[in-house]
Formats: C-alpha cells, structure tokens, sequence
C-alpha cells in the first residue's frame, strides 16, 4: 500500500486561495510534463499503468468508450473504487467531476485526489457555469477546444489544461485538430501590438491580463496536455509534436479487438465480487455484490493474453511519448503493440452526441 502521506493523496479542506497556491497547484501539474496519463477503471489496471511507466492514473468507473456505448447519465467515480486505487499506486490519482457539478469536485477533494477533472466525458450537472475552481486547494484540469475556452477555464482556477478529442473513439483527428488550432491562435496573438491585443481578447472572450500573458510567452500560463482518441504509440508522439506537453490516453489501452472488454484483474477463487468488477464486460450486478467467487466461473474472467496485451500497449504508448520525436524508437514501440485496437471513427458520430462539444 502507499504511503499517501508523502505522495500526494492527503485530503484537502475547500478554500483558501491564493496566488502562491494557484503556483503551487500549476507546479504540481508541471511535473506531469513529457509522460502519459492512463484512464483505469480498477486497482490492477492502476498497477499495469504505473508498471508501464505512466505518471498518473484517470480512475473511473467507465472508460469513454463504455460511457459512449451504454449511455445513461455518467457521474463521479465511485469513492470506495477511488480510494482503491490511490491506496495501489504511488502515481498521481485523478479523478473526474460532472461540469458545473462543485460538490462532486467537494467529495473528491475530500478524498485527497491529487487532480479533480472538469470533464465532458461525464454528464454535465450545470449548463451555464462550471465550477469556480479557485475555491480548492486541489488543483483542477479542463478540457478546451481553442485558446478562447483554454483561457476561461484557466481564469476560474484551472491548473492544467488538455486539448480535446472525442473520448471513447480512438479516433486521433479532433485531438490533432484542438492542438493545432490552440498552437496557431498562441502565434497569431505573439505578432500582434499592444493596442490589438484589447480586440483579441473581445473576440476570444477572455480576460485581457490572460491574452497579454499569453501573447508575452507565446504559450498558455499552465501546462497544455492533449486528451482524447489517442490509442498507438504513433498517436501519442503525434500530438506530443505537435506541441502536447503531455498525453492522456483512455479506452485504447484496455481494450482488445474483440467483443469482450479486457478482464485484467486477478480473480482467484473466494475473492467478494465489488462494484468495479466486470463480468463479459459489463459492471457486476448488483445481487452479485459480495459474492464469493468460485471455481466454475474462475476461467471467465481471467485472461492472461489480454492482461499481456494491454500491458505491452501501456509500455510501447508510454515510451513513445517520451521519445516522441524519434522515429525508430516510435516504430519499434508501434511493432511492440499486441494485438489490434478498436476504433470508432468521429466522422460516423452525430454532431450532438459528441461528448467535446459539452462547455464552453
């Protein structure tokens, strides 16, 4: 078990913000730079991704592509899950809150996460605001489109911020395109003088100080990770050059090609069924909660080659993320991957169902 004491995971009280704490939560996310960021739905995947070398852990119930397959209304993370992985790893732990949704974002801090996600993938719980994140010593990560929606999230207190994919698609190409269009609006603001930078921020509907700060550095004031559809090696050292500090990759991970999701525990005869078990991929029924389980249903849910198999993904995207500028170290990561991942191309995805367009 870690000691949570010295990595992070104390828990936090709300309030008390201050400019040394907003630079104490940007530090925090700056030493996320150059790795990956692994979505994980239990403790054994938690291990797999710090075995593999990632920097922090996303836990969540449901990856995106379960979301975006079984629908419904998706919220914060269970906390008994949550604090089963922060109690496996040394990582960073994240987890995410609905938009808008603080008392979600309260309970998280209170369970001493080291990062609160804003995030899209949920349900959002408010359509016009989202949460004032200077309210929490726990520093907060938002998801943006363009430099506008990157710097309204930064001005209510966001610490980092990930470009947009569309989750759950393993489809890199609204990845690539967020990164592109928030790389070329920073340029755009650097050739402009003072005197345009006032109609800059108007058309960007962002806090002048913001856009004048931005224009100075050429970069946004906190960390820019991408997120969204990365799923290969390849993806990962593609947004990396295009200018992503860091990657967050999600369902490609733990996902096979076949039908049946990944099943990378370690079941062994009279462990209790929890919430987070799944059985065919589905979330363990609720009259099966506490059940022991026995020898004839063992061989269900444990598959060595798939544990195998998701844990070369998690190495090969981890190292190509940080030799991302080096060909023959990517192609070898690429020849390194088992097994082929699933992929839902966005372009087949309706335009108000796309999970990126959800804030603003």
């Amino acid at each position: 078990m870690a000691d949570h004491a010295s990595n992070g995971h104390q828990s936090n009280g709300t309030g008390g913000f201050t400019a040394s704490g907003l630079r104490l939560k940007v530090g925090l996310a700056e030493m996320l730079k150059g790795g990956v960021i692994m979505d994980v739905i239990d403790a054994d995947q938690a291990v797999i991704a710090e075995q593999a070398g990632a920097v922090a852990v996303m836990a969540l119930e449901r990856v995106p592509a379960q979301i975006r397959a079984q629908g419904g209304v998706a919220r914060m993370s269970h906390p008994n899950m949550i604090k089963e992985v922060m109690a496996v790893v040394t990582i960073p732990v994240m987890a995410k809150a609905r938009i808008g949704h603080f008392v979600e974002a309260q309970v998280l801090q209170e369970l001493g996460v080291d990062f609160i996600d804003e995030s899209e993938v949920l349900t959002p719980a408010d359509e016009v605001h989202h949460i004032n994140k200077h309210d929490f010593t726990t520093p907060f990560v938002c998801g943006a489109k363009n430099l506008g929606e990157a710097l309204r999230r930064i001005a209510e207190g966001a610490a980092m911020i990930r470009t947009k994919g569309e989750p759950g698609t393993g489809d890199v190409i609204h990845a690539v395109r967020h990164m592109r269009q928030i790389v070329s609006e920073i340029k755009a603001l650097t050739v402009l003088d003072p005197q345009e930078l006032y109609a800059a921020a108007k058309n960007l509907q962002a806090p002048l100080e913001l856009v004048q700060m931005v224009a100075k550095a050429g970069k946004l004031p906190v960390p820019n990770f991408s997120a969204g559809g990365i799923a290969t090696p390849a993806d990962a050292a593609m947004v990396r050059q295009l200018g992503a500090e860091t990657v967050f990759v999600g369902s490609g991970i733990f996902m096979s090609d076949s039908t049946t999701k990944l099943e990378v525990g370690s079941f062994k005869p009279g462990d209790t069924f929890r919430h987070t078990d799944l059985i065919d991929g589905e979330p363990v029924a609720a009259e099966r909660l506490g059940q022991k389980v026995d020898l004839a249903h063992f061989g269900k849910y444990r598959n060595p080659a798939d544990r195998a198999e998701a844990e070369s993904r998690a190495k090969a995207i981890v190292r190509a993320a940080t030799f991302f500028d080096d060909p023959k170290i990517v192609a070898q990561c690429s020849a390194d991957c088992m097994g082929a991942m699933k992929g839902l191309a966005v372009a087949n995805i309706p335009a108000e169902e796309m999970m990126q367009n959800r804030g603003w």
